[in-house]
């Protein structure tokens, strides 16, 4: 379907993603809600919003601008004569790389922030249900035995956030209200308010044996790939709990298995897999004192989409008075 003013300068496409969970669906209404809080800007566009990138094939010569997630690599790389900004609606662009097949000229945006809020609480929520072995409850529930666990209060015990961007940081700030002590990594080491302690990811290693739980939040890059495995792992605190909110391939499952089995790494709780949906077959499935959410628990059911289209109509602003865009990725970096 159309919308907007079709005397506008750019053209946009956004794969309606219907395919996928409504929290993610671009639908004629939200983008017409949208378009009611950014009036003017949305009379500069014109915006196709399709089933799938098939319908933009078309087209593709006329686009300007693409919003989605799996985008049509070969068709923009022969075919994007005109293409000048693509948002992925995604925080992670691993899937998208290398970026041989978007034109030098084009910049690539992700939805990093959106995710934030969320973050912050379901954070909290994991953190929380490890220090209270809420994994060894519901083992216990399902084997039908009474066995209690006492356990002490959250405030005075200490959070390790690996990956302290806009996701970690807001676990952060969450976790000092509880009265946590707070390290953190980061790439560039630069201080963050909420964190007590922040070191570069060369210092890691020192500061695993120091936390009663560790927040994976980064993304997946050649650097990060596998930054806690076996080694990371064996440098935790005897008993210490694991939560993973950022990548699959940044924390070696199948050692971290083994360890959850042993009881030297007290629980987790992991969100992000590979593949995903996880294999029925999968031994995480089964693992000892393991909860899996299946890559839900960073995703606002009410205000995804709508704080997505706001950043939209956020850097359209930006490009269309030649300022930088918000979120631009490194092509590099990859984020």
């Amino acid at each position: 379907m159309a919308a907007g003013n079709r005397k506008a300068k750019l053209k946009a496409f956004f794969d309606g993603a219907y395919s996928r969970p409504s929290v993610f669906q671009i639908t004629p209404e939200r983008y017409a809600e949208a378009a009611k809080r950014h009036k003017a800007l949305a009379k500069r566009i014109e915006v196709t919003i399709g089933e799938s990138f098939d319908e933009m094939a078309p087209m593709i010569g006329a686009v300007d601008i693409a919003m989605g997630f799996r985008f049509p690599k070969e068709m923009i790389r022969t075919g994007a004569h005109s293409l000048k900004w693509i948002h992925n609606t995604g925080a992670g662009v691993e899937h998208l790389m290398p970026l041989e097949w978007l034109p030098a000229r084009t910049i690539l945006t992700n939805n990093r922030g959106i995710h934030r809020d969320k973050t912050g609480e379901s954070a909290l929520m994991a953190v929380l249900m490890l220090n209270n072995r809420m994994p060894e409850l519901l083992a216990s529930q399902r084997a039908r035995k009474w066995e209690p666990l006492f356990t002490p209060p959250i405030a005075g015990r200490t959070l390790l956030i690996v990956g302290v961007g806009n996701m970690g940081g807001a676990a952060a700030r969450v976790a000092k209200k509880m009265g946590m002590k707070v390290l953190g990594v980061r790439r560039s080491g630069g201080t963050h308010p909420a964190v007590d302690e922040m070191a570069k990811p060369a210092k890691l290693l020192k500061l695993l044996p120091r936390a009663d739980f560790v927040l994976v939040t980064l993304p997946v890059t050649p650097d990060t790939r596998h930054m806690l495995g076996a080694r990371e792992l064996d440098a935790m605190k005897p008993g210490a709990g694991l939560v993973n909110f950022g990548r699959a391939a940044v924390v070696d499952y199948e050692a971290l298995r083994v360890r959850l089995e042993s009881g030297r790494i007290g629980g987790a709780v992991l969100d992000v897999f590979n593949p995903e949906p996880l294999p029925p077959e999968s031994p995480l499935w089964g693992t000892r004192n393991l909860i899996v959410t299946p890559h839900c628990t960073s995703d606002d059911l009410e205000a995804y989409i709508p704080k997505t289209l706001d950043l939209f109509f956020e850097n359209l602003d930006r490009l269309l008075s030649g300022k930088k865009l918000k979120n631009a990725v490194d092509r590099t970096l990859w984020y």
